[in-house]
Protein backbone atom coordinates (compact mmCIF):
# COMPACT_ATOMS: atom_id res chain seq x y z
CA UNK A 1 0.00 0.00 0.00
CA UNK A 2 1.35 3.41 -0.96
CA UNK A 3 2.32 5.86 1.77
CA UNK A 4 -0.16 8.63 2.60
CA UNK A 5 0.94 12.23 3.13
CA UNK A 6 -0.55 15.57 4.11
CA UNK A 7 0.69 19.12 3.66
CA UNK A 8 0.36 21.64 6.47
CA UNK A 9 0.94 25.34 5.75
CA UNK A 10 1.54 27.93 8.47
CA UNK A 11 1.62 31.65 7.68
CA UNK A 12 3.22 33.39 10.65
CA UNK A 13 4.17 36.98 11.33
CA UNK A 14 7.46 36.96 9.40
CA UNK A 15 7.52 33.73 7.39
CA UNK A 16 5.52 31.08 5.56
CA UNK A 17 6.25 27.45 6.37
CA UNK A 18 5.04 24.25 4.77
CA UNK A 19 5.48 20.71 6.07
CA UNK A 20 5.15 17.28 4.50
CA UNK A 21 3.61 15.00 7.13
CA UNK A 22 3.07 11.23 7.25
CA UNK A 23 -0.35 9.79 8.06
CA UNK A 24 0.44 9.21 11.74
CA UNK A 25 1.93 12.64 12.41
CA UNK A 26 5.66 12.41 11.63
CA UNK A 27 6.93 15.59 9.96
CA UNK A 28 9.29 14.63 7.13
CA UNK A 29 10.28 17.97 5.62
CA UNK A 30 9.81 21.69 6.28
CA UNK A 31 10.48 24.64 4.02
CA UNK A 32 10.42 28.28 5.16
CA UNK A 33 10.08 31.44 3.09
CA UNK A 34 10.43 34.89 4.73
CA UNK A 35 7.74 37.51 4.15
CA UNK A 36 7.77 41.30 4.49
CA UNK A 37 6.25 43.34 7.31
CA UNK A 38 5.65 47.01 6.45
CA UNK A 39 5.85 48.99 9.71
CA UNK A 40 5.35 52.61 8.63
CA UNK A 41 4.24 53.78 12.09
CA UNK A 42 4.65 52.28 15.58
CA UNK A 43 1.00 51.11 15.53
CA UNK A 44 0.71 50.23 11.82
CA UNK A 45 1.72 46.75 10.60
CA UNK A 46 0.89 45.75 7.03
CA UNK A 47 1.60 42.88 4.62
CA UNK A 48 1.22 41.96 0.95
CA UNK A 49 -1.23 39.11 0.21
CA UNK A 50 0.37 38.49 -3.20
CA UNK A 51 3.78 38.01 -1.64
CA UNK A 52 2.30 35.65 0.95
CA UNK A 53 0.55 33.54 -1.69
CA UNK A 54 3.76 33.21 -3.72
CA UNK A 55 5.59 32.15 -0.55
CA UNK A 56 2.89 29.54 0.10
CA UNK A 57 3.28 28.11 -3.41
CA UNK A 58 7.07 28.08 -3.17
CA UNK A 59 7.11 26.33 0.21
CA UNK A 60 4.52 23.71 -0.79
CA UNK A 61 6.40 22.93 -4.00
CA UNK A 62 9.62 22.48 -2.07
CA UNK A 63 8.30 20.04 0.55
CA UNK A 64 6.43 17.92 -2.02
CA UNK A 65 9.03 17.87 -4.81
CA UNK A 66 10.29 14.37 -3.95
CA UNK A 67 6.80 12.81 -4.02
CA UNK A 68 6.53 11.52 -7.58
CA UNK A 69 2.92 10.39 -7.31
CA UNK A 70 1.11 13.48 -6.05
CA UNK A 71 -2.10 11.48 -5.48
CA UNK A 72 -0.37 10.18 -2.34
CA UNK A 73 -0.86 13.67 -0.91
CA UNK A 74 -4.41 13.34 0.37
CA UNK A 75 -4.96 16.80 1.80
CA UNK A 76 -3.67 20.28 2.47
CA UNK A 77 -4.48 22.36 5.55
CA UNK A 78 -3.81 26.01 6.32
CA UNK A 79 -3.36 28.15 9.38
CA UNK A 80 -2.36 31.80 9.53
CA UNK A 81 -2.28 34.84 11.74
CA UNK A 82 -5.65 36.49 12.31
CA UNK A 83 -4.85 39.38 9.97
CA UNK A 84 -7.38 41.32 7.88
CA UNK A 85 -7.17 40.98 4.08
CA UNK A 86 -8.95 43.45 1.77
CA UNK A 87 -9.84 42.58 -1.86
CA UNK A 88 -11.88 44.23 -4.61
CA UNK A 89 -14.57 42.58 -6.76
CA UNK A 90 -11.89 41.06 -9.02
CA UNK A 91 -10.03 39.68 -5.97
CA UNK A 92 -7.25 42.20 -6.46
CA UNK A 93 -5.67 43.85 -3.40
CA UNK A 94 -6.92 47.14 -1.95
CA UNK A 95 -4.59 49.20 0.20
CA UNK A 96 -4.81 49.48 3.99
CA UNK A 97 -1.62 51.55 4.09
CA UNK A 98 -2.19 55.32 4.41
CA UNK A 99 1.58 55.93 4.48
CA UNK A 100 2.35 54.24 1.15
CA UNK A 101 -1.01 54.12 -0.60
CA UNK A 102 0.21 50.94 -2.33
CA UNK A 103 -2.51 48.40 -3.05
CA UNK A 104 -0.08 45.54 -2.51
CA UNK A 105 -0.12 46.35 1.22
CA UNK A 106 -3.69 45.08 1.64
CA UNK A 107 -3.30 43.24 4.94
CA UNK A 108 -3.79 44.87 8.32
CA UNK A 109 -1.79 42.52 10.54
CA UNK A 110 -2.99 40.95 13.78
CA UNK A 111 -0.47 43.08 15.72
CA UNK A 112 -1.65 46.34 14.15
CA UNK A 113 -2.86 48.61 16.97
CA UNK A 114 -4.20 51.60 15.00
CA UNK A 115 -7.84 50.90 15.95
CA UNK A 116 -7.68 51.66 19.70
CA UNK A 117 -10.24 54.46 19.50
CA UNK A 118 -12.60 52.22 17.52
CA UNK A 119 -12.21 49.36 20.01
CA UNK A 120 -13.00 51.72 22.89
CA UNK A 121 -16.08 52.95 21.02
CA UNK A 122 -17.34 49.41 20.41
CA UNK A 123 -16.76 48.44 24.04
CA UNK A 124 -18.75 51.45 25.25
CA UNK A 125 -21.93 49.82 23.90
CA UNK A 126 -21.92 46.86 26.34
CA UNK A 127 -23.56 44.67 23.69
CA UNK A 128 -24.31 40.96 24.27
CA UNK A 129 -21.76 40.08 21.57
CA UNK A 130 -18.98 41.30 23.89
CA UNK A 131 -19.81 38.56 26.40
CA UNK A 132 -18.12 36.12 24.04
CA UNK A 133 -14.84 38.07 23.87
CA UNK A 134 -14.12 38.32 27.58
CA UNK A 135 -16.22 41.46 28.02
CA UNK A 136 -14.19 43.63 25.65
CA UNK A 137 -13.39 43.49 21.97
CA UNK A 138 -9.64 43.75 21.39
CA UNK A 139 -8.14 46.28 19.02
CA UNK A 140 -6.42 43.24 17.44
CA UNK A 141 -9.82 41.87 16.34
CA UNK A 142 -11.44 42.67 13.01
CA UNK A 143 -14.49 44.80 13.86
CA UNK A 144 -12.39 47.70 15.26
CA UNK A 145 -10.11 47.47 12.23
CA UNK A 146 -13.07 47.51 9.84
CA UNK A 147 -14.45 50.56 11.62
CA UNK A 148 -11.06 52.26 11.37
CA UNK A 149 -10.92 51.62 7.61
CA UNK A 150 -14.44 52.99 7.15
CA UNK A 151 -13.54 56.11 9.12
CA UNK A 152 -10.02 56.81 7.84
CA UNK A 153 -9.68 55.24 4.34
CA UNK A 154 -12.96 55.97 2.58
CA UNK A 155 -11.67 55.10 -0.89
CA UNK A 156 -10.52 51.68 0.35
CA UNK A 157 -13.90 51.14 1.98
CA UNK A 158 -15.66 52.04 -1.29
CA UNK A 159 -13.49 49.70 -3.40
CA UNK A 160 -13.53 46.75 -1.02
CA UNK A 161 -15.75 43.85 -2.08
CA UNK A 162 -14.40 41.27 0.38
CA UNK A 163 -12.87 41.42 3.84
CA UNK A 164 -11.28 38.11 4.84
CA UNK A 165 -9.27 36.65 7.68
CA UNK A 166 -5.89 35.59 6.30
CA UNK A 167 -6.56 31.84 6.84
CA UNK A 168 -9.74 32.15 4.73
CA UNK A 169 -7.85 34.06 2.03
CA UNK A 170 -5.54 31.05 1.67
CA UNK A 171 -8.39 28.56 1.17
CA UNK A 172 -10.04 30.99 -1.29
CA UNK A 173 -6.83 31.16 -3.33
CA UNK A 174 -6.48 27.36 -3.25
CA UNK A 175 -10.06 26.35 -4.05
CA UNK A 176 -11.83 29.42 -5.46
CA UNK A 177 -14.51 28.89 -2.77
CA UNK A 178 -15.67 31.72 -0.47
CA UNK A 179 -16.57 29.70 2.62
CA UNK A 180 -15.21 31.03 5.91
CA UNK A 181 -13.78 29.18 8.89
CA UNK A 182 -15.94 29.13 11.99
CA UNK A 183 -12.66 29.46 13.91
CA UNK A 184 -11.80 32.86 12.45
CA UNK A 185 -15.37 34.13 12.37
CA UNK A 186 -16.31 33.46 16.00
CA UNK A 187 -12.91 34.37 17.43
CA UNK A 188 -12.11 37.59 15.56
CA UNK A 189 -15.23 38.79 13.72
CA UNK A 190 -17.98 38.62 16.42
CA UNK A 191 -19.92 35.95 14.52
CA UNK A 192 -22.38 34.34 16.93
CA UNK A 193 -22.55 30.54 17.32
CA UNK A 194 -23.77 28.63 20.39
CA UNK A 195 -24.12 25.13 18.97
CA UNK A 196 -27.85 25.61 18.37
CA UNK A 197 -28.09 28.80 16.33
CA UNK A 198 -25.56 30.92 14.50
CA UNK A 199 -25.39 34.13 12.49
CA UNK A 200 -24.37 37.78 12.40
CA UNK A 201 -26.02 40.09 14.93
CA UNK A 202 -27.38 42.94 12.79
CA UNK A 203 -28.25 45.05 15.84
CA UNK A 204 -24.63 44.98 16.95
CA UNK A 205 -23.36 46.09 13.53
CA UNK A 206 -25.98 48.87 13.43
CA UNK A 207 -24.93 50.07 16.88
CA UNK A 208 -21.28 50.42 15.88
CA UNK A 209 -21.89 51.91 12.43
CA UNK A 210 -21.03 48.91 10.24
CA UNK A 211 -24.56 47.97 9.16
CA UNK A 212 -23.57 48.29 5.48
CA UNK A 213 -21.65 45.02 5.84
CA UNK A 214 -25.04 43.28 5.96
CA UNK A 215 -25.71 44.25 2.33
CA UNK A 216 -26.21 41.35 -0.11
CA UNK A 217 -26.59 38.86 2.71
CA UNK A 218 -23.25 39.72 4.37
CA UNK A 219 -21.24 38.73 1.29
CA UNK A 220 -18.37 41.10 2.15
CA UNK A 221 -17.57 39.34 5.44
CA UNK A 222 -18.99 35.88 4.92
CA UNK A 223 -22.22 33.97 4.22
CA UNK A 224 -21.11 30.34 4.64
CA UNK A 225 -19.31 29.28 7.85
CA UNK A 226 -17.64 25.87 8.07
CA UNK A 227 -16.10 24.03 11.03
CA UNK A 228 -12.29 23.57 11.10
CA UNK A 229 -11.06 20.51 9.22
CA UNK A 230 -14.20 20.18 7.11
CA UNK A 231 -13.43 19.88 3.42
CA UNK A 232 -14.04 23.30 1.82
CA UNK A 233 -13.15 22.22 -1.72
CA UNK A 234 -10.44 20.69 -3.87
CA UNK A 235 -7.27 22.33 -5.18
CA UNK A 236 -8.26 24.35 -8.28
CA UNK A 237 -6.54 23.91 -11.64
CA UNK A 238 -4.75 27.26 -11.30
CA UNK A 239 -3.60 26.58 -7.74
CA UNK A 240 -2.50 23.05 -8.66
CA UNK A 241 -0.08 24.49 -11.21
CA UNK A 242 1.28 27.06 -8.77
CA UNK A 243 1.60 24.67 -5.82
CA UNK A 244 2.66 21.50 -7.62
CA UNK A 245 -0.31 19.49 -6.30
CA UNK A 246 -3.09 17.44 -7.90
CA UNK A 247 -6.47 19.02 -8.58
CA UNK A 248 -8.03 16.13 -6.64
CA UNK A 249 -6.30 17.13 -3.39
CA UNK A 250 -8.71 17.78 -0.51
CA UNK A 251 -8.50 21.23 1.09
CA UNK A 252 -9.42 21.68 4.74
CA UNK A 253 -11.25 24.59 6.30
CA UNK A 254 -8.52 26.63 7.96
CA UNK A 255 -7.83 27.86 11.49
CA UNK A 256 -5.92 30.71 13.12
CA UNK A 257 -2.27 29.76 13.72
CA UNK A 258 -2.60 29.58 17.51
CA UNK A 259 -5.58 27.26 17.19
CA UNK A 260 -3.63 24.95 14.90
CA UNK A 261 -0.98 24.72 17.59
CA UNK A 262 -3.69 24.19 20.18
CA UNK A 263 -5.20 21.26 18.27
CA UNK A 264 -1.88 19.42 18.15
CA UNK A 265 -0.80 20.34 21.68
CA UNK A 266 -3.91 19.24 23.58
CA UNK A 267 -3.81 15.96 21.65
CA UNK A 268 -0.23 15.05 22.70
CA UNK A 269 -0.31 11.90 24.87
CA UNK A 270 -4.12 11.89 24.58
CA UNK A 271 -6.00 8.62 24.17
CA UNK A 272 -9.61 9.86 24.08
CA UNK A 273 -11.57 13.05 23.47
CA UNK A 274 -12.04 13.44 27.24
CA UNK A 275 -8.25 13.69 27.66
CA UNK A 276 -8.35 17.04 25.85
CA UNK A 277 -10.14 18.72 28.80
CA UNK A 278 -8.11 20.49 31.51
CA UNK A 279 -5.05 21.08 29.35
CA UNK A 280 -3.78 24.59 28.64
CA UNK A 281 -1.91 24.94 25.36
CA UNK A 282 0.68 27.72 25.11
CA UNK A 283 1.63 28.63 21.56
CA UNK A 284 4.76 30.71 22.14
CA UNK A 285 5.79 32.92 19.26
CA UNK A 286 6.10 36.70 18.90
CA UNK A 287 3.16 36.69 21.31
CA UNK A 288 1.71 33.76 23.27
CA UNK A 289 -1.80 32.36 22.99
CA UNK A 290 -3.29 30.33 25.84
CA UNK A 291 -5.89 27.83 24.61
CA UNK A 292 -8.11 25.36 26.46
CA UNK A 293 -11.42 23.63 25.75
CA UNK A 294 -14.46 22.74 27.84
CA UNK A 295 -17.64 20.74 27.39
CA UNK A 296 -19.84 23.65 28.47
CA UNK A 297 -19.40 27.40 27.87
CA UNK A 298 -17.36 29.10 30.62
CA UNK A 299 -17.21 32.91 30.61
CA UNK A 300 -14.09 34.62 32.00
CA UNK A 301 -13.50 38.37 31.91
CA UNK A 302 -10.41 39.26 29.92
CA UNK A 303 -10.27 35.83 28.30
CA UNK A 304 -11.61 35.61 24.76
CA UNK A 305 -14.49 33.25 24.21
CA UNK A 306 -16.03 30.88 24.92
CA UNK A 307 -16.07 30.07 21.21
CA UNK A 308 -18.08 27.08 20.03
CA UNK A 309 -16.22 24.65 17.72
CA UNK A 310 -13.40 27.15 17.12
CA UNK A 311 -10.68 24.58 17.83
CA UNK A 312 -12.14 21.16 18.64
CA UNK A 313 -15.60 20.66 17.03
CA UNK A 314 -18.32 20.34 19.66
CA UNK A 315 -16.21 21.86 22.43
CA UNK A 316 -16.02 25.45 23.69
CA UNK A 317 -12.65 27.17 23.33
CA UNK A 318 -11.25 29.80 25.70
CA UNK A 319 -8.33 31.92 24.54
CA UNK A 320 -6.11 34.02 26.74
CA UNK A 321 -2.93 35.67 25.57
CA UNK A 322 0.14 37.78 26.13
CA UNK A 323 0.76 40.40 23.44
CA UNK A 324 4.56 40.28 23.53
CA UNK A 325 6.55 37.23 24.68
CA UNK A 326 9.15 36.12 22.15
CA UNK A 327 9.21 39.73 20.97
CA UNK A 328 9.82 40.88 24.54
CA UNK A 329 12.67 38.45 25.17
CA UNK A 330 14.32 39.55 21.91
CA UNK A 331 13.80 43.22 22.81
CA UNK A 332 15.35 42.81 26.27
CA UNK A 333 18.38 41.05 24.82
CA UNK A 334 18.95 43.19 21.72
CA UNK A 335 18.69 46.52 23.54
CA UNK A 336 21.22 45.60 26.23
CA UNK A 337 24.82 46.76 25.60
CA UNK A 338 26.28 43.40 26.67
CA UNK A 339 24.63 41.51 23.79
CA UNK A 340 27.74 42.25 21.69
CA UNK A 341 29.86 40.22 24.12
CA UNK A 342 28.22 36.97 23.01
CA UNK A 343 31.03 34.68 21.71
CA UNK A 344 29.02 33.46 18.66
CA UNK A 345 26.91 31.04 20.72
CA UNK A 346 23.18 30.54 20.78
CA UNK A 347 22.26 33.62 22.81
CA UNK A 348 19.87 31.76 25.12
CA UNK A 349 22.38 29.00 25.86
CA UNK A 350 25.05 31.65 26.48
CA UNK A 351 22.88 33.56 28.98
CA UNK A 352 21.66 30.41 30.71
CA UNK A 353 25.28 29.27 31.09
CA UNK A 354 26.12 32.60 32.76
CA UNK A 355 23.18 32.15 35.13
CA UNK A 356 24.38 28.67 36.11
CA UNK A 357 27.87 30.05 36.84
CA UNK A 358 26.43 32.87 38.95
CA UNK A 359 24.26 30.46 40.95
CA UNK A 360 27.24 28.17 41.58
CA UNK A 361 29.43 31.05 42.77
CA UNK A 362 26.69 32.16 45.19
CA UNK A 363 26.13 28.56 46.38
CA UNK A 364 22.50 28.63 45.25
CA UNK A 365 20.72 25.36 44.50
CA UNK A 366 19.07 26.97 41.47
CA UNK A 367 19.56 30.05 39.30
CA UNK A 368 15.88 30.78 39.99
CA UNK A 369 16.87 32.65 43.17
CA UNK A 370 19.17 35.13 41.41
CA UNK A 371 16.36 37.63 40.74
CA UNK A 372 15.40 38.31 44.36
CA UNK A 373 16.04 42.03 43.88
CA UNK A 374 15.20 42.31 40.17
CA UNK A 375 11.57 42.38 39.06
CA UNK A 376 10.12 42.89 35.59
CA UNK A 377 6.52 43.52 34.57
CA UNK A 378 6.14 42.21 30.97
CA UNK A 379 3.29 44.15 29.32
CA UNK A 380 5.55 46.12 26.96
CA UNK A 381 2.85 45.87 24.24
CA UNK A 382 -0.25 46.06 26.41
CA UNK A 383 -2.13 43.39 28.35
CA UNK A 384 -4.30 41.01 26.36
CA UNK A 385 -5.38 38.80 29.29
CA UNK A 386 -6.76 38.98 31.85
CA UNK A 387 -6.92 42.81 32.01
CA UNK A 388 -7.75 43.39 28.32
CA UNK A 389 -5.94 46.73 28.63
CA UNK A 390 -3.72 47.73 25.68
CA UNK A 391 -2.51 50.81 27.58
CA UNK A 392 -0.48 48.74 30.08
CA UNK A 393 3.29 49.09 29.68
CA UNK A 394 6.43 47.34 30.88
CA UNK A 395 8.21 48.02 34.16
CA UNK A 396 11.57 47.06 35.69
CA UNK A 397 12.50 47.41 39.36
CA UNK A 398 16.05 46.79 40.57
CA UNK A 399 18.30 48.22 37.85
CA UNK A 400 21.86 49.30 38.68
CA UNK A 401 24.74 50.81 36.71
CA UNK A 402 25.94 47.30 35.83
CA UNK A 403 25.96 46.81 32.04
CA UNK A 404 27.89 43.51 31.96
CA UNK A 405 26.76 40.19 30.53
CA UNK A 406 25.77 39.21 34.09
CA UNK A 407 23.32 42.12 34.13
CA UNK A 408 21.87 40.94 30.82
CA UNK A 409 21.58 37.34 32.05
CA UNK A 410 19.68 38.46 35.16
CA UNK A 411 17.36 40.62 33.09
CA UNK A 412 16.77 37.67 30.74
CA UNK A 413 15.86 35.44 33.71
CA UNK A 414 13.57 38.09 35.21
CA UNK A 415 11.81 38.34 31.83
CA UNK A 416 11.19 34.58 31.62
CA UNK A 417 9.86 34.58 35.17
CA UNK A 418 7.59 37.56 34.48
CA UNK A 419 6.10 35.81 31.44
CA UNK A 420 5.40 32.76 33.63
CA UNK A 421 3.64 34.97 36.18
CA UNK A 422 1.53 36.47 33.40
CA UNK A 423 0.42 32.95 32.50
CA UNK A 424 -0.21 32.20 36.18
CA UNK A 425 -2.55 35.19 36.37
CA UNK A 426 -4.43 33.95 33.28
CA UNK A 427 -4.79 30.49 34.88
CA UNK A 428 -6.06 32.11 38.08
CA UNK A 429 -8.77 33.84 36.07
CA UNK A 430 -9.70 30.65 34.21
CA UNK A 431 -9.83 28.68 37.47
CA UNK A 432 -11.96 31.29 39.25
CA UNK A 433 -14.51 31.06 36.44
CA UNK A 434 -14.77 27.27 36.36
CA UNK A 435 -11.89 25.74 34.39
CA UNK A 436 -9.65 23.15 36.04
CA UNK A 437 -6.17 23.35 34.52
CA UNK A 438 -4.18 20.22 35.35
CA UNK A 439 -1.30 20.56 32.89
CA UNK A 440 0.29 22.95 30.41
CA UNK A 441 1.61 22.07 26.94
CA UNK A 442 3.98 24.28 24.95
CA UNK A 443 5.23 24.81 21.43
CA UNK A 444 7.04 27.61 19.63
CA UNK A 445 10.44 29.25 19.82
CA UNK A 446 10.55 29.93 23.56
CA UNK A 447 9.72 26.30 24.32
CA UNK A 448 13.17 25.36 22.99
CA UNK A 449 14.59 26.74 26.25
CA UNK A 450 14.54 24.24 29.12
CA UNK A 451 14.87 27.20 31.52
CA UNK A 452 11.69 28.78 30.11
CA UNK A 453 9.85 25.46 30.41
CA UNK A 454 11.03 24.65 33.94
CA UNK A 455 10.33 28.21 35.10
CA UNK A 456 6.72 27.80 33.99
CA UNK A 457 6.34 24.40 35.67
CA UNK A 458 7.73 25.84 38.92
CA UNK A 459 5.78 29.12 38.81
CA UNK A 460 2.48 27.52 37.77
CA UNK A 461 2.71 24.45 40.02
CA UNK A 462 1.55 22.03 37.31
CA UNK A 463 3.41 19.70 34.92
CA UNK A 464 4.49 21.18 31.60
CA UNK A 465 4.52 18.82 28.61
CA UNK A 466 6.67 19.34 25.53
CA UNK A 467 5.52 17.27 22.54
CA UNK A 468 8.05 15.04 20.82
CA UNK A 469 6.99 16.69 17.56
CA UNK A 470 7.66 20.31 18.50
CA UNK A 471 6.35 21.84 15.27
CA UNK A 472 2.84 21.78 16.73
CA UNK A 473 1.39 24.52 14.53
CA UNK A 474 2.42 22.74 11.33
CA UNK A 475 1.21 19.44 12.77
CA UNK A 476 -2.13 21.06 13.60
CA UNK A 477 -2.49 22.26 10.01
CA UNK A 478 -1.76 18.75 8.75
CA UNK A 479 -4.36 17.31 11.18
CA UNK A 480 -6.88 19.57 9.43
CA UNK A 481 -5.73 18.14 6.07
CA UNK A 482 -6.06 14.56 7.36
CA UNK A 483 -9.60 15.30 8.55
CA UNK A 484 -10.66 16.84 5.23
CA UNK A 485 -9.23 13.89 3.30
CA UNK A 486 -11.61 11.47 5.02
CA UNK A 487 -8.78 9.27 6.29
CA UNK A 488 -10.08 9.82 9.84
CA UNK A 489 -13.74 9.99 10.91
CA UNK A 490 -13.42 13.45 12.46
CA UNK A 491 -10.92 16.04 13.65
CA UNK A 492 -10.70 14.65 17.18
CA UNK A 493 -9.84 11.17 15.90
CA UNK A 494 -7.17 12.64 13.60
CA UNK A 495 -5.70 14.74 16.43
CA UNK A 496 -5.51 11.84 18.89
CA UNK A 497 -3.95 9.57 16.24
CA UNK A 498 -1.37 12.15 15.14
CA UNK A 499 -0.68 14.03 18.43
CA UNK A 500 2.26 11.85 19.45
CA UNK A 501 4.31 11.57 22.65
CA UNK A 502 5.51 14.29 25.03
CA UNK A 503 8.22 14.92 27.63
CA UNK A 504 7.06 16.07 31.08
CA UNK A 505 8.68 18.75 33.28
CA UNK A 506 7.42 18.48 36.88
CA UNK A 507 7.23 21.51 39.22
CA UNK A 508 9.97 21.67 41.88
CA UNK A 509 8.74 22.08 45.46
CA UNK A 510 11.89 23.84 46.71
CA UNK A 511 11.22 26.96 44.62
CA UNK A 512 7.45 27.21 45.20
CA UNK A 513 7.61 29.81 48.02
CA UNK A 514 10.05 31.97 46.05
CA UNK A 515 7.74 32.04 43.03
CA UNK A 516 4.74 32.78 45.24
CA UNK A 517 6.55 35.83 46.60
CA UNK A 518 7.70 36.97 43.14
CA UNK A 519 4.13 36.58 41.87
CA UNK A 520 2.95 38.83 44.69
CA UNK A 521 5.49 41.44 43.52
CA UNK A 522 4.23 40.98 39.93
CA UNK A 523 0.67 41.79 40.96
CA UNK A 524 1.82 44.72 43.11
CA UNK A 525 3.70 46.20 40.13
CA UNK A 526 0.54 45.82 38.07
CA UNK A 527 -1.60 47.65 40.61
CA UNK A 528 1.10 50.28 41.19
CA UNK A 529 1.14 51.09 37.47
CA UNK A 530 -2.59 51.75 37.60
CA UNK A 531 -2.04 53.98 40.64
CA UNK A 532 0.67 55.95 38.81
CA UNK A 533 -1.72 56.55 35.89
CA UNK A 534 -4.39 57.74 38.30
CA UNK A 535 -1.97 60.15 40.01
CA UNK A 536 -0.93 61.63 36.65
CA UNK A 537 -4.42 61.64 35.12
CA UNK A 538 -4.97 65.28 36.07
CA UNK A 539 -2.01 66.52 34.02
Amino acid sequence: MADIYYVGVDVGTSSVRAALVQQHGAILKIHTVPITVNNSNPDFYEQDSGEIWQAVCQSVKDVTCDIKDKTQIHGVGFDATCSLVVLDKDLDPVTVSPATGEDRFNIMMWMDHRAKEQADFINSHDHNVLKYVGGKVSLEMQTPKLLWLKSHMKSTWAKAAYFLDLPDFLTLKTTGQFSRSLCSMVCKWTYMCDGQTQGWDLNFFKAIGLEDLADNDWVKIGKEMVAPGTECGRVSAAAALEMGLCESTHVATSVIDAHAGGIALVAAEAKTKQDLIGRLALICGTSTCHMCVSVDPIFAHGVWGPYYSAMIPGYWCAEGGQSATGALVDHVIKTHPAVNKNPDKNVYEWLEGILDEMAEKQSLCSSTFLTKDLHLYPDFHGNRSPLADPSMVGMICGLTLDSSERSLALLYLATLQALAYGTRQIIEQLTTCGHNITSVLMCGGLSNSSLFIQTHADALGVPVLIPQEQQSVLLGASILAATASGDYPDLTAAAVAMGGKARTFEPRKDVKRYHDQKFAVFKKMQSDQKDYKHIMSGM
